[in-house]
């Protein structure tokens, strides 16, 4: 069917999120709106396929979603399928001895080597001579007459034999069945009842996916750290929390590990209770007990009904003066691997502070949340900069950190074209300032729901729900 579809007329269809469409034949545009993504599609290859009738053949239909781009095939019945990239037939498909192409009786170890003029590559076997049209090939008689020669009959029996041991196969099929796909045009076909497999942004979804998914032996903790405030520390480390609670299913905790006062419990659903870190650190011995019910972990810390995560808030008593000290994060850190596997870590803005440094000691992975603003990439830089002159376990940390870009919320309230722009293109050159010197970089866009108030995965954008979900593989390939 393919082969029959040509490039003419011009089909484009797109593919909305919010129930609408269009179709644009020749530049003649159709928009359609129904109730959901699956009855846009029906409407849209309803037209297609009226032009397919018209033209008696299968038509070629580039398609627009959420998702990226693709391109498929629509009959005159109405069939669908996925159009395969066209690919130009090279000049060593159409004639391999023309450019040099070993046949297979050539030795698979033959050297070849290119033309710098044409890029034609040529064996040794064409670097002999020429010979005269009808001339036998240049062979040695001793070469001839060895080739000749019948194996002496003992041959089999000397050498070693090449059978393969039973143990190097087996009849199960490792390679998982692909799904077909889920997203977009490719996903609405699917629920039609076409196969079409998934695009490459749902392929590379599915991957972070089932990287966040993981089980990792024993308990991993997290540090979430800039020496700056205000560079979207605490909203990564409730992003993190959730994302990774959510599809791991592992027991999750965010540590406020403030050395005072901070702000992750503003930022999260308070429990039934005000109890704090240093209640925790107090009641440390109860907790450690061999007899106590892992279920006695609900007094100290807030469960995020949504997310699926447990917050261990900072000391937030005004009138208190208390600083938590290296040797109460060691004690905290102790309960804590206890109750969960994976602990991530707020923290404060004084990189020179006991508890700050402490954190660091128990840590597995790095993560340097930063706003795409000088002063805060700055701060950024400082703070990997103050643990790889420490060296050791610090510099391997900073090196394998991953450095998360969100978009500046300044340009966002201007509501202006360009500001958007430049607030894009300043995202885009820290990271990049960012990715010779640590192990990734990820960028986040601007998300209204990330800015005030309590936070909640479900709130965000669909694009943001994205980022984060790639940010949280890049930090659990870390594990």
């Amino acid at each position: 069917m393919e082969t029959q579809a040509l490039d003419f007329p011009k089909i484009n269809a797109v593919l909305r999120t919010n129930g609408t469409g269009e179709v644009t034949i020749n530049g003649t545009s159709h928009a359609i709106e129904a109730n959901d993504e699956a009855a846009v599609l029906t409407d849209a290859i309803r037209l297609i396929t009226e032009t397919a009738v018209q033209l008696g053949r299968p038509v070629r239909v580039s398609t627009t979603d959420p998702d990226g781009h693709g391109l498929i095939i629509v009959s005159p019945e109405g069939a669908v399928s996925e159009a395969a990239p066209t690919k130009p037939t090279s000049r060593r498909e159409q004639d391999p001895l023309r450019v040099g192409v070993a046949s297979p009786a050539q030795p698979a170890d033959a050297k070849a080597t290119a033309s710098p003029a044409t890029g034609a590559v040529a064996t040794p076997s064409e670097e002999t001579p020429a010979q005269p049209a009808g001339a036998a090939p240049l062979t040695s008689n001793a070469a001839a007459t060895h080739a000749q020669e019948p194996a002496p009959a003992s041959a089999a029996a000397q050498e070693p034999s090449t059978r393969r041991s039973l143990k190097d196969t087996s009849f199960l099929i490792s390679t998982p069945v692909l799904e077909p796909a889920s997203r977009g045009w490719r996903g609405a076909l699917t629920r039609l009842g076409f196969r079409i497999d998934p695009s490459r942004e749902e392929l590379a979804e599915r991957e972070d996916i089932r990287t966040v998914s993981q089980h990792w032996p024993g308990p991993r903790t997290v540090a979430v750290v800039n020496r700056k405030g205000g560079a979207n520390k605490t909203p990564t480390v409730v992003m993190l929390s959730a994302i990774l609670a959510r599809y791991s299913g592992a027991a999750t905790v965010a540590w406020d590990n403030n050395e005072s006062q901070g702000t992750l419990g503003w930022r999260t659903e308070k429990g039934a209770h005000d109890n704090s870190v240093l209640d925790l650190i107090d009641s440390s011995q109860a907790l450690l007990s061999p007899s106590t019910n892992a279920a006695e972990i609900a007094t100290f810390v807030h469960h995020q009904t949504a997310d699926k995560f447990d917050v261990l808030r900072s000391d937030e008593n005004e009138e208190g003066d208390h600083e938590v000290t290296a040797e109460e994060v060691d004690i905290a850190h102790q309960v804590l691997t206890r109750y969960y596997r994976l602990i991530v870590m707020d923290s404060g803005n004084t990189a020179r502070s006991a508890n700050w440094r402490q954190m660091i000691h128990h840590t597995n992975q790095l993560v340097v949340p930063v706003t795409a603003i000088e002063d805060r990439a700055e701060a950024a830089r400082l703070t990997l900069q103050t643990l790889e002159s420490r060296g050791g376990h610090d510099a391997e940390l900073a090196r394998n950190a991953v450095v998360i870009v969100s978009e500046s919320t300044d340009a966002k309230r201007s509501m202006s074209g360009d500001a958007l722009k430049r607030a894009k293109d300043e995202a885009r050159r820290i990271a990049d300032g960012f990715a010779p010197y640590v192990r990734a970089v990820v960028r986040i866009p601007y998300d209204p729901a990330l800015v005030n108030g309590p936070i909640r995965y479900e709130a965000l954008q669909p694009a943001t729900q994205r980022a984060w979900l790639a940010a949280a593989a890049a930090v659990a390939k870390g594990f």
